[in-house]
């Protein structure tokens, strides 16, 4: 929920009663259950393109309802990721390990929607593409800033995952194949039985700005932390240290991608 949601669906509701519309007519026209169009209007929904044109016709607003879609297009990340992609985009170097998934920097198209699709509560298809097309702009660093390191250590699980199914999974396990070729991008993969209970601690992402200044990133379910101090940095720099010590070389790593992708 959103102040913009809360407000835009109180000024729904507003405009409605001042016309005499009933929140089943608007429904009924909009074509959203009646507990859809109160979620809208209480701000707990994000209140649809569709919702806001019927209703600007409905309750003759002349396009004041209409003007709030502007204010209200789905954010291209989740909010308690916003510091973190603001410094990513300054980022000199970048080194990350991933236990689970695929790291978005490295997810071809078709993987990143099927992965996205797949949020819980579901998220409304506009917002899964505005979030895809993010994820896709992210990945032009990679190309774009050929002088920025970029490290990744990816556990196997995150391989034999089958997000989207044996075909998506496959034509990523290609991509990242493609995308290791790059001079500045360094894919390394970590078995199972190595490192033990560290390759089960969770993601992190060490980042170097083009200032110097040093962070650490850490992401979980619902929640994320941007580190800044001296202990923590040192405390995740020894642990990703430690899993990318363990972890196969490029070479082979990039084998054993192609390994994978042909048991799939």
């Amino acid at each position: 929920m959103t102040d913009a949601w809360r407000y835009c669906g109180n000024q729904i509701k507003l405009w409605r009663n001042q016309a005499g519309v009933s929140r089943e007519d608007l429904g009924r026209e909009a074509n959203y259950e009646y507990e859809t169009v109160k979620s809208m209007e209480l701000g707990r929904r994000r209140p649809s393109l569709r919702l806001l044109q019927v209703a600007d016709d409905m309750c003759s607003a002349r396009g004041l309802l209409l003007a709030a879609q502007s204010y209200l297009k789905p954010a291209p990340f989740p909010a308690r990721a916003d510091e973190f992609m603001a410094l990513a985009a300054d980022a000199a170097v970048m080194h990350s390990y991933e236990p689970l998934l695929i790291p978005g920097l490295l997810q071809d198209e078709p993987f990143a929607r099927a992965l996205i699709s797949e949020a819980c509560p579901p998220l409304d298809d506009e917002t899964v593409d505005e979030r895809v097309a993010a994820r896709m702009r992210r990945q032009k660093a990679l190309t774009e800033r050929p002088r920025t390191v970029f490290g990744f250590v990816i556990y196997e699980a995150a391989l034999r995952t089958l997000v989207g199914g044996p075909d998506v999974m496959r034509d990523q396990l290609h991509h990242l194949l493609e995308v290791g070729r790059l001079r500045n991008v360094s894919i390394q993969i970590l078995p199972f039985g190595r490192c033990g209970g560290l390759a089960l601690n969770g993601s992190v992402v060490l980042l170097e700005t083009s200032e110097h200044d040093r962070y650490a990133y850490v992401e979980a379910q619902e929640t994320s932390v941007l580190h800044a101090d001296a202990e923590r940095l040192s405390s995740l720099t020894q642990l990703h240290g430690m899993i990318r010590m363990q972890a196969l070389t490029v070479e082979e790593s990039a084998a054993f991608i192609e390994k994978v992708a042909k048991e799939l």
